[in-house]
């Protein structure tokens, strides 16, 4: 059907459940710290805003969480079920570094996690606090590994092949592998800067619609910080990124760049849009920029790019896709650049919270940062192809021996269950951003005191069938 093969739809049912899985991730690892420095604030200032907004973005943050769980839950479950012969070979890598991301990451997040969701009534705040802090770096932790896991996979290091199998000679070299730092550096920026997106949407929302109090101003006031200085700082990592791919991936870059060919010692242009053609090997319709290819990939004026045709047409990544995927990403990272610095001279003439221009920006610019995630995803592991382990292992020699049937139903039932499932559970949290923060939320309740028994916060039942919420809790500041 359509001319694809078994291998081709245990691809797309891998990208396909990944794609909605890491949104739950990066939007869990931005939250989480932004949830800690709330606390913080609150802490210090005692200003009631900053409690609201913890008690507000807590609700989404739980949510979120835990369909980020269950998501990758079946990511694991694949190595196994359709990728069976990269597990067998390089399990011994993959295995024990996911199993370090359970052991660490996981556990501190579910250690702290029920004190961060229900104990704001029950313990100090000083402890509610700590376990806030956990909960962010458990999250960070859990990038940590995952990242370590997949650079590896791109570029390897640290390991011997004995009869067939990856084993680990050197588990520094294996973690802190050539591509590690500035991928980590890359994803976790990029869920900093989705997060912020995607609180300033909400504030944005609400005060297009009228509702303008101080919760909202803060949550569109920190987000557009964020933007502001995250925004141009990942624009560098992405570059540092670039040059580390072309030096141990120069065929990914390649692609990306849709460039074929170099012509006697002439630097290489920069291709800003076009059609790379896999079949005819050119990149139809280009508009390029003379000497700027090399500029921006060598930091010279003179230096060549390498070129498509250097590497066998079975060895070269799609182009077509990663070229246009890799430009999606970079062109919402100048809008999101952009949208930062309209936000500063906003910000100095006192109109942030007022002009609507900006405001119907900021609201559209809400999932930019999680599509510039996905692209760039695309971008990476597409790039990779036909690689599963870059130079070790192809990915048609990683696939389990399953029937066009047996994937067809597989894939047919996943597209089904995440839509169904992860549908209502995202309809539920826009529910909770349309609510928006209820103000005064952790104000001191009439009953109890310290030492006393008292509701906990309930994150889960936020949003009843009305949409108003059931507020008949309330919440106090600690003890």
């Amino acid at each position: 059907m359509f001319g694809l093969e078994a291998l081709d739809l245990a691809r797309i049912q891998f990208a396909f459940t990944i794609s909605f899985h890491i949104l739950f991730p990066a939007i869990t690892i931005g939250l989480a710290s932004y949830l800690a420095v709330l606390e913080g604030l609150w802490l210090k200032t005692h200003n009631d805003t900053y409690r609201d907004l913890y008690h507000f973005w807590s609700k989404i943050f739980a949510v979120n969480f835990g369909m980020g769980v269950v998501s990758g839950l079946v990511m694991a479950y694949q190595f196994g079920t359709n990728w069976s012969r990269f597990s067998d070979f390089a399990g011994s890598v993959t295995g024990p570094l996911l199993t370090y991301e359970v052991l660490t990451a996981f556990f501190l997040e579910a250690g702290f996690l029920g004190v961060m969701l229900f104990g704001w009534n029950r313990v100090g705040r000083k402890l509610h606090f700590f376990a806030t802090v956990m909960v962010a770096i458990g999250t960070l932790i859990s990038t940590f590994w995952i990242l370590a896991s997949n650079s590896w996979m791109q570029t390897p290091q640290g390991y011997e092949i004995v009869n067939g199998q990856v084993i680990p000679v050197d588990w520094l070299a294996v973690i802190f592998n050539p591509s590690f730092p500035y991928r980590l550096m890359h994803m976790a920026t990029a869920a900093f800067v989705a997060t912020a997106f995607f609180v300033g949407s909400s504030a944005a929302w609400h005060l297009l619609r009228g509702r303008d109090n101080p919760a909202i101003r803060t949550m569109l006031s920190m987000a557009m910080w964020m933007a502001l200085i995250v925004a141009p700082i990942q624009a560098v990592i992405g570059d540092f990124h670039g040059l580390n791919t072309l030096k141990h991936q120069p065929a990914k870059i390649a692609a990306i760049e849709g460039h074929w060919e170099n012509v006697g010692n002439e630097p290489t242009p920069l291709i800003l849009f076009g059609w790379p053609d896999m079949k005819a090997e050119k990149t139809r319709f280009a508009v390029e920029i003379p000497y700027l290819g090399s500029l921006i990939l060598t930091h010279s004026l003179d230096k060549q790019v390498p070129a498509l045709k250097e590497f066998a047409p079975e060895d070269r990544p799609n182009s077509t896709i990663v070229f246009w995927s890799f430009r999606i990403m970079v062109g919402l990272g100048f809008l999101m650049i952009f949208t930062g610095l309209w936000s500063l001279w906003l910000r100095k003439r006192d109109r942030l919270y007022s002009n609507r221009a900006f405001l119907y920006l900021a609201l559209w610019m809400g999932p930019s940062g999680l599509i510039a995630i996905l692209a760039g995803w695309f971008t990476t592991e597409i790039g990779r192809q036909p690689w599963v382990v870059y130079g070790l292992m192809r990915t048609a020699d990683a696939s389990s021996m399953h029937s066009f049937l047996q994937m067809s139903i597989t894939l047919a039932l996943f597209v089904v269950v995440y839509f169904s499932l992860f549908g209502v559970g995202l309809g539920y949290m826009m529910r909770l951003v349309r609510k928006g923060p209820k103000i005064n939320e952790g104000a001191e309740p009439s009953h109890g005191g310290p030492g006393q028994q008292r509701t906990p916060a309930r994150p889960l039942s936020a949003a009843d069938d009305n949409g108003e919420g059931d507020h008949s809790h309330s919440l106090n500041k600690g003890n």
